[in-house]
């Protein structure tokens, strides 16, 4: 199922728009609705990635000394 909405763009958004549109033979709308689709997936992936990163600090689960130094030589870097 699918629905409308309406949008604003820069005048210059709307001509790189219509020309990957020419040039891809893809409806304005179809790319436009795949930019939107990937930008809502990226953001909800982040959302949740802070979350999960916050309940773990909140439960105390952070990294050890030691298991920052056997890192620290893993990638051969000075982490303090």
């Amino acid at each position: 199922m699918s629905t409308t909405m309406t949008i604003r763009l820069d005048e210059e958004v709307k001509v790189r728009l219509d020309r990957l549109a020419d040039s891809t033979n893809r409806s304005k709308s179809f790319l436009a609705s795949e930019a939107i689709r990937e930008f809502v997936e990226n953001n909800e992936w982040q959302i949740a990635e802070v979350h999960a990163a916050l309940e773990e600090a909140d439960a105390g689960d952070f990294a050890t000394d030691k298991d920052e130094s056997v890192l620290a030589k893993k990638w051969k870097v000075n982490a303090r």
